[in-house]
């Protein structure tokens, strides 16, 4: 199977909503089968009950488990509603990749069909009194586990910024994980060329956003060909049809240029997983829009600062790995469009220092974070948060 559809299925399936629902049915239809089997053999047989009580009791089960489905779903969606007209639309990976929501779908959607299973088995002189008294413990599983989620819905409504900041922690963890590989290049765009023409080009046949890449498939193609894969755009970059997607730099023709094609994820959207760029993007829309004058919450921007800082912190600090690919027709490795670090400070402060010039908290926390920067970073990215600091200087001074 190609890298590249195996790869947006895992991502279809974490952000599915239906797929754990539909095998938690499954296994409440095991279940049912399971206890009514217990049942023929008369395990825990003290738990008996006439055929009407039983009756009465898996009704009202069904009852109760399709009303609080239904609450579920709908105090999801208002809370949805609110975060993404509040902070970002982007909020709502939060929700349909909660683990505990689908969870909390499974059991309900397991129950109603246990249930359902045992409604039948019920008759005038047998009564699986066992499956019906399970069918008791699913509501007040499903009770427990929608107080644990409702309760981190509502701590989730605020800290935004704490989520992403350690969405982008791990991303940029794994992008310099990648970076270490001896057969790896990632350099700033524009810095470096092929001496050479490509021997062959690999372009896009549709359109969409570059979600990740194959990188020990690619680096062991290259090492196997002898040849140099030039990426022109990175990860998190939109593609158009047609688009060169990368150059196969030899000195000779190489073979299996079609299996390239496999090795790049592209779809819709664009994953924080991979990116960790994105994961400062979505921070930097939270704090601007709370800066707008429809929203006017310069607090929640000063709070987005506070995660901003500590991931820009991670990014200066951090030694970038060196594997530079030579430019020969016979080096042998993959070269990668990144982001440097002025690129990762101008993402995470331009916008919100245009927006909040006006505020005083935001202006001195935004000095605040720069000054820190200054000191913790390392030397040789000290120069662009000194220009940063002068450019928020002006920006208060205009104000």
């Amino acid at each position: 199977m190609r890298w590249g559809l195996l790869f947006r299925a895992q991502q279809y399936l974490k952000n599915s909503l239906w797929v754990i629902p539909f095998l938690g049915g499954v296994v409440g239809v095991i279940l049912a089968q399971v206890g009514l089997w217990l049942d023929t053999l008369g395990f825990l047989s003290a738990w008996e009950y006439s055929p009407e009580t039983a009756t009465a009791v898996v009704s009202a089960t069904i009852s109760a488990v399709a009303s609080l489905t239904g609450f579920v779903v709908t105090v999801t969606v208002l809370g949805v509603q609110m975060a993404t007209g509040t902070f970002s639309p982007r909020y709502m990976r939060m929700w349909y990749r909660d683990g505990r929501l689908k969870l909390l779908l499974a059991v309900l959607v397991g129950t109603l069909l246990f249930s359902f299973f045992v409604m039948r088995q019920i008759q005038p002189d047998s009564v699986p009194d066992l499956s019906v008294s399970l069918t008791n413990g699913g509501v007040a599983l499903a009770l427990l586990l929608f107080v644990l989620y409702f309760d981190r819905f509502v701590h989730r409504m605020r800290p935004v910024a704490a989520y992403m900041a350690d969405e982008g922690r791990r991303a940029f963890e794994e992008w310099l994980e990648d970076a270490s590989r001896p057969d790896t290049a990632f350099l700033a765009s524009g810095t470096w060329q092929p001496a050479t023409e490509p021997v062959s080009v690999v372009r896009a046949t549709s359109s969409g956003t570059i979600q990740a890449l194959h990188m020990p498939g690619l680096t062991r193609f290259a090492r196997d060909q002898s040849c140099t894969l030039v990426f022109r755009h990175g990860v998190g970059d939109f593609v158009p049809v047609g688009a060169t997607l990368i150059e196969v730099h030899a000195a000779q023709q190489v073979t299996g240029v079609q299996r390239l094609a496999g090795m790049v994820s592209m779809g819709v959207a664009r994953p924080i997983e991979k990116d960790p760029a994105f994961a400062i993007r979505v921070m930097v829309d939270v704090a601007t829009r709370a800066l707008s004058p429809a929203v006017n919450d310069p607090s929640t921007a000063v709070q987005v600062l506070d995660h901003l800082g500590e991931t820009l912190r991670m990014i200066g600090t951090a030694e970038m790995p060196s594997a530079p690919v030579g430019s020969g027709p016979a080096a042998a490795g993959v070269v990668l469009p990144v982001r440097v670090w002025g690129d990762y400070l101008s993402l995470g402060v331009t916008e919100i220092r245009e927006y909040g010039g006006d505020s005083v908290q935001v202006v001195r926390r935004l000095r605040a974070l720069l000054e820190q920067l200054a000191d913790l970073v390392l030397p040789e990215n000290g120069p662009a948060v000194e220009d940063e600091l002068r450019r928020l200087e002006a920006t208060a001074a205009a104000a």
